[in-house]
């Protein structure tokens, strides 16, 4: 098999990503749907609406991450997966209910973006480490990556059907869909074999256990960086259904399919970087520095492009440097702590990743309404890019880097013949 699937030469991570393939096309259709319900259906596309909506999704991550990480340790996470799907469909249901009998309003969709922010931080944590015990250490990477292009086919795909599927049967129809999805998921966990999965030690029951996490990553000033970055990416860089939803509709005047479109495009970027990914033995800092290079100026390029076209363009490299840096920092974080600290440690991360959205989301959707659509691309572009220049005076003080310059100009020899000593009398016989 080739290196880059691996992953998939072990029969349970099969089973499981073939199941979460197929929810997470769902998954990006209820995104769209969500976003353009409130976009355009209840409201006159309000991208502050929008940004509440997408900060309460999101909010639960940063308040619940500590107690996510702990369950995600001392519980089966096969179990926590099964009780947090069932609960992401019951949300998807609902509001797709409300949205066909026409009852929906925007306090509701506040509501249940808010209760699926919740199932959504407690199966995230054990989501992500639930991958260390279905495959072997040395494929842990590869596995990671494929999860990642797994997420990005869904989103190639999910978007674009969302598009036809709004326009043909409307929002309603299409996050019931969505909920059929998560079926595939709740089969795949109940048809793995429990004998061949490779559980980290369970958490002991007790207090503590969250300080615990806490000062572990602490103690590791290389999580703290990693995680440095990525909370700036996360927080003002990944606004993408914020950000592209105001291009598509204030800045170029298209409707749903053209929006759906927009998320298929920049996940031909995100699904090749992940590929890629999955063909490096280990993650490497400098992998995901020059990825933060990149994206700061893609997505430079997206803000100032003049046309649909362009934009659309334009996604494919942010896509791609995007998730090549979020693919490399989720794969350093899992491999380089502590099989039993990895729930709380990933509950920390994705807590800083997601985390931050709330107080971004909300944000870039104010910044739409007060100084349009591009700005909100914009800021992520200076966000990031100020975040490297700081990143790098850090490590120069740090590592105490001296720069100096030397004359390559050839020494001028100089040969000098030393005076022979006289010798005023014939040596001692011992000594010749």
């Amino acid at each position: 098999m080739s290196p880059t699937f691996s992953s998939l030469g072990v029969r349970n991570y099969r089973i499981y990503a073939t199941g979460a393939f197929i929810s997470n096309i769902g998954t990006w259709m209820g995104r769209v749907a969500q976003d353009w319900l409130v976009l355009t259906e209840l409201t006159h596309h309000s991208s502050s609406a929008l940004g509440i909506v997408t900060g309460l999704q999101f909010l639960p991550f940063l308040l619940l991450a500590p107690w996510a990480g702990m369950i995600a340790d001392r519980y089966p996470k096969r179990r926590i997966l099964a009780i947090t799907q069932t609960s992401l469909a019951l949300s998807s249901l609902a509001l797709g209910l409300l949205v066909v009998t026409g009852q929906a309003q925007l306090w509701m969709v506040y509501v249940i973006a808010l209760f699926t922010g919740v199932a959504t931080a407690v199966d995230n944590p054990a989501r992500q480490t639930f991958v260390s015990e279905m495959v072997p250490r040395e494929r842990l990477a590869n596995a990671v990556s494929l999860n990642s292009a797994s997420f990005n086919a869904g989103r190639l795909i999910g978007p674009g059907v969302a598009g036809l599927t709004i326009a043909a049967f409307g929002t309603g129809w299409t996050l019931l869909l969505n909920t059929l999805t998560f079926v595939a998921v709740m089969v795949a966990l109940a048809s793995m074999r429990a004998s061949e999965l490779r559980p980290a030690p369970a958490l002991a029951r007790g207090s503590g256990a969250i300080r615990e996490g806490l000062a572990y990553v602490r103690s590791r000033p290389d999580l703290q960086l990693v995680m440095a970055l990525v909370f700036v990416l996360g927080t003002f860089g990944m606004n993408f259904q914020i950000t592209t939803a105001l291009m598509a509709t204030k800045e170029f005047g298209k409707g749903p399919q053209e929006y759906g479109l927009l998320g298929s495009v920049m996940a031909i970027g995100s699904l090749t970087a992940a590929l890629l990914s999955a063909r490096r033995a280990r993650p490497r800092l400098r992998v995901l520095l020059v990825a933060l290079v990149g994206f700061t100026v893609a997505s430079g390029l997206a803000a100032l492009a003049p046309t649909y076209l362009m934009f659309a363009l334009a996604l494919v490299p942010v896509g791609l440097t995007a998730l090549t840096a979020l693919t490399t920092a989720n794969a350093m974080v899992q491999l380089s702590v502590d099989p039993a600290m990895r729930g709380r440690v990933m509950a920390l991360y994705m807590a800083i990743f997601m985390g931050g959205t709330p107080l971004g989301a909300p944000l870039i959707g104010w910044i739409g309404d007060v100084a349009g659509a591009r700005w909100t691309v914009g800021i992520g572009t200076i966000a990031v890019g100020v975040m490297l220049v700081a990143v790098s005076i850090r490590t120069a003080r740090r590592e105490n880097v001296q720069v100096s310059y030397e004359s390559q100009r050839r020494p001028r020899i100089r040969i000098r013949t030393l005076p022979q000593p006289e010798v005023s009398e014939p040596l001692p016989e011992a000594v010749r």
